[in-house]
Order: C-alpha cells, then sequence, then structure tokens
C-alpha cells in the first residue's frame, strides 16, 4: 500500500515538473525566443579538448554546445556543467558578464536544456578548468526531466527502450558505443590494408542461404512473390569470387527469426570475408591478426579482461581438432569410433539428447557443444568439423569424413566461423540435396537448393577461404559487455500495451 502511495505521489510531482517545463517554453515563444526557432549554433571545440589540452586553450575564446546536466549558486553568478558527446565541462555564468537580462533567463533554465556557449577558457581556484560565459543561447528546451537516479534502476528493460536517456545519464554507455564505432573502423582499415575490397548484397533475397538458421519472411507485390531477409551473405559474395574479385568482404545486418538471449538478437551484425587462393588455416591467420591488431589499436593493449576473466589475445592461437577436444574433455576419441550405432550408443551413455537416428559426425558436433565450449575460455581455434555439420565446406582430402573448417571460440563463445570454401559444383549439389531432405524431414533451419549458385561453380571458383566473424561478439569481448543488448543501440523489443 506505502508503495502505491509513493508512486503516486511520484508521479504527481513528474506532473508538476511537465507543467513548469512547458509553462517556460510558452514563456519564451510568447516572447518571441522560441528555442525551437534556432537552426544553427557554430561550434569550434568541445568539452574533452578544452580539458585536455588546458595548456593551449587558457585565455582563449571558444564556442561549444551541449547539455546542462547540473546548476548551483544562482546569486550574482551560477555554476553549471555542461556535456557534450565527448565530455563535461564546467561552465561559469556571471551577470556582469552577460547581462541582467540573460542572466534572469539563464537562471530559468532546467538540467537537460541544451545551450550553445561562447567563452574564455580560465581555471577556478579549486582548479577546475571552466569557461568564464560571455554569451548563452538556449537552443533546444527539455520538457521532460531527466531521472536523477538512473544509475539505481532496476528496470534494464527501460535503459534498452529509452536509450537516449541511457545515452544521456550514463557516460560508461555513451563510451560503449564510440569504442563500437571505432572497432568497426578498425575492422573495415585492417582489410582494407590488406587488399580486400568491401562490397554490398542484396538484403532480400529470394532462397535464404549461407547458413543454417530460421528466416524471416515477407512479400514483394509487384514481383507477387516471397522473399527472405538474408540470414548471411556467403553464397553472393561466393559469386564474387567466381567473378573474378578475389578478395571481398562485407559487415552489415543480418536477420534471423530465431531465440533471443544474452548472445542473440533477430537482426545483428556479421562480417564474411572470401580471399581467393588461400584457405582454412590462411583464415586463420587472418582471423587473429586482425582481432588482435583491432584490440591493439582501440584499446591499446592485447591483454583483456571479460567479466572477471584474463583473456590473452596475443598471437598466435591454440589450435585443436573437434576429435581432439573431445577426447580431452571426455576421454572419447572418435576416431577409433567404427559407427553410427557405435556413437549413438556413446552418447546415450553420456546422457546426451539425440533427435533422431543421428550419424557419427553429428553426435561427435554435440557431443563437443555439451563437453567442450564452456572450457574454451582462451582464444582457440577448433579444427576438422564432420561434413555433416559443414554443406558448404571442402573436405579434407585424407578424411572425407571431415571437413577443412575452424571455429573460433573465445571466452566459451564462438566468434567466428571458417572453411576451405566447397568449390566443387557436383559436390556442393549432393549437400543441397542431403539438406533438402533435412528440409522435407521437418528442419526448418537446413539450406534449400540454389540453383543459381550451383551454375555459379559450374563456371569455376578458384581454391578459397572463407571468414564470418560476429562482430557485435567481438564489441561485447573488447567493451566487456555482457549482453548484447549492451552494445546495440537499440535492441530488438517487444512492444509494451
Amino acid at each position: 500500500m506505502s508503495e502505491n502511495i509513493e508512486q503516486n505521489n511520484e508521479l504527481q510531482d513528474l506532473n508538476e515538473l511537465l507543467k513548469v517545463r512547458r509553462a517556460k517554453l510558452s514563456e519564451l515563444q510568447n516572447n518571441d525566443k522560441d528555442p525551437f526557432k534556432i537552426v544553427k549554433f557554430d561550434v569550434n571545440s568541445s568539452a574533452k579538448h578544452i580539458v585536455d589540452n588546458f595548456d593551449e586553450m587558457e585565455g582563449k575564446l571558444v564556442s561549444i554546445a551541449g547539455r546542462i546536466m547540473s546548476k548551483r549558486g544562482m546569486g550574482k553568478a551560477g555554476f553549471c556543467n555542461l556535456q557534450d558527446r565527448d565530455g563535461k565541462i564546467q561552465l561559469y555564468v556571471r551577470v556582469d558578464e552577460i547581462g541582467a537580462d540573460c542572466y534572469s533567463e539563464f537562471k530559468k533554465y532546467d538540467i537537460g536544456d541544451i545551450v550553445g556557449v561562447s567563452g574564455e577558457v580560465f581555471r577556478t581556484h579549486s582548479g577546475e578548468v571552466s569557461i568564464k560565459v560571455k554569451e548563452i543561447t538556449l537552443l533546444t528546451k527539455s520538457l521532460q526531466p531527466l531521472p536523477e537516479k538512473w544509475h539505481g534502476l532496476k528496470d534494464m528493460d527501460l535503459r534498452y527502450r529509452q536509450r537516449y536517456v541511457d545515452l544521456i545519464v550514463n557516460p560508461e554507455v555513451r563510451s560503449t558505443f564510440i569504442i563500437r564505432s571505432k572497432i568497426i573502423k578498425a575492422v573495415r582499415e585492417f582489410l582494407d590494408n590488406r587488399g580486400f575490397l568491401e562490397v554490398d548484397t542484396p538484403l532480400l533475397n529470394t532462397i535464404p542461404g549461407g547458413a543454417a538458421a530460421k528466416p524471416f519472411i515477407t512479400h514483394h507485390n509487384t514481383l507477387d512473390i516471397d522473399l527472405y531477409l538474408r540470414i548471411a551473405p556467403e553464397l553472393y559474395l561466393k559469386r564474387l569470387i567466381v567473378g573474378g574479385l578475389e578478395k571481398v568482404y562485407e559487415m552489415g545486418r543480418m536477420f534471423r527469426n530465431e531465440g533471443m538471449s544474452i548472445k542473440h538478437n533477430p537482426e545483428f551484425t556479421l562480417m564474411e570475408v572470401y580471399e581467393a587462393y588461400n584457405d582454412y588455416k590462411g583464415m586463420m591467420e587472418l582471423t587473429e591478426n586482425l582481432i588482435s591488431s583491432v584490440a591493439e589499436k582501440v584499446l591499446g593493449t592485447t591483454k583483456i579482461n571479460y567479466q572477471g576473466q584474463e583473456v590473452d589475445l596475443t598471437p598466435p592461437w591454440n589450435r585443436m581438432t573437434m576429435v581432439e577436444a573431445v577426447k580431452k574433455h571426455t576421454g572419447i576419441d572418435f576416431d577409433e569410433v567404427k559407427s553410427d550405432e557405435e556413437a549413438r550408443q556413446i552418447a546415450k551413455e553420456k546422457k546426451v539428447h539425440l533427435n533422431g537416428d543421428l550419424t557419427k559426425g553429428e553426435i561427435l558436433n554435440l557431443m563437443f557443444e555439451e563437453f567442450v565450449e564452456e572450457h574454451l575460455i582462451q582464444p582457440t581455434f577448433i579444427m576438422d568439423y564432420p561434413v555433416e555439420v559443414s554443406p558448404l565446406t571442402k573436405r579434407k582430402p585424407d578424411r572425407p569424413e571431415l571437413t577443412e573448417r575452424f571455429e573460433l571460440f573465445i571466452t566459451s563463445r564462438e566468434m567466428a566461423n571458417a572453411y576451405s570454401e566447397l568449390n566443387d559444383p557436383l559436390d556442393q549439389r549432393e549437400r543441397f540435396v542431403n539438406q533438402m531432405k533435412k528440409r522435407e524431414a521437418g528442419d526448418e533451419e537446413a539450406n534449400m537448393m540454389d540453383e543459381d549458385f550451383l551454375t555459379a561453380l559450374e563456371y569455376g571458383m578458384p581454391p578459397t577461404g572463407g571468414l564470418g566473424i560476429g562482430i557485435d561478439r567481438l564489441i561485447m569481448l573488447l567493451t566487456d559487455s555482457y549482453s548484447i543488448r549492451d552494445i546495440l543501440l537499440f535492441p530488438t523489443m517487444k512492444p509494451r500495451d
């Protein structure tokens, strides 16, 4: 009961604040000082630049803009903190500097209002770098009060829904997304410097290919056909390798109609890279050098902390085959398993649930997921996956039941997936046929037959290495973020009633 009374009181207080702010705006508009009619303010510096370069900036006139985050001391002089994208700086506002009328208006400004300021850089007696304001202009009237205790809110759902407020009041959140941008830029620079060409492929696909995932379906009215939001760009990028572009990459949004978790969002950022005349071992070298270089460039180190775990990204990284990894953590050597039936018996003894009559290769993969992944904290390449779970991958010449594929694991999470790409059109057709059988048996994530892609392979694709990196997971790792929602500006949310 007392909690309901407190909530009602808070709601009444909020309504009063909203009325007061709207009244202030009406007064400004009635006096022909509507801030929303201002279209531009010239800015020549930033809070962080001034603070970081005080020795050069002292005594100079600067022009900055931002949001008022606090105010105090409103006699003939007042202080407030102004926040822009890069940081905060104190403003010192005196009536004899800006005039009585302007100062009177300044006293009515609210926390959250956006202002433009011109003034002189100086240091206060207490040693704080500040701006002695010569002119101040209200650029935007904030009609909603900022939450006083945003840090204490337990409703993370609200922070994700109102990311704009989260960014205003939590500098560490703003920093995460600035770092995200730097990571993406560094990834592109690394590949560009190695001669890769960034390309764009369709988001709307007639066939959802390149991954095992359930797609989103839409309808194109003019063509009167169903289309799929892409689940991966792989098959289009391989067509470009056939066409002779040789070294290509694409970074962009993918869409998978699957479950949501701290690691999964229905739309996410994936990068795929393809290099002709290379293989999966070459992709390993590319992967470890790319990620370690990006960490060094953005964070200044290759030794990071993720959720309390120390992770060393310095190359070279650990390499193990899937068979070796399963043997290490279960004691079972699948090289000694002679039949599918023997593999099923082992799974039963280990209490691994089997959905149907799975093959030895499929069971090996399940055993890896069940008993190995959680142990892979330091960067580890797991190599040589069974052919049954790798429908687009080249077989190992000496072990045709396995493929030249690796996945990278860091902090027990898959970070990357790479192949020596299958370029035999006859083998590819056979694997598509097997995938279609799975699809007909009810597997909605199995690959569809892509006749145009098979035609492209028949023209001839050179030996090629391909790599996919989950950009969001990489950003989670490098920003020490627990959930994918923490590094997506606007994560997918169920609408509130």
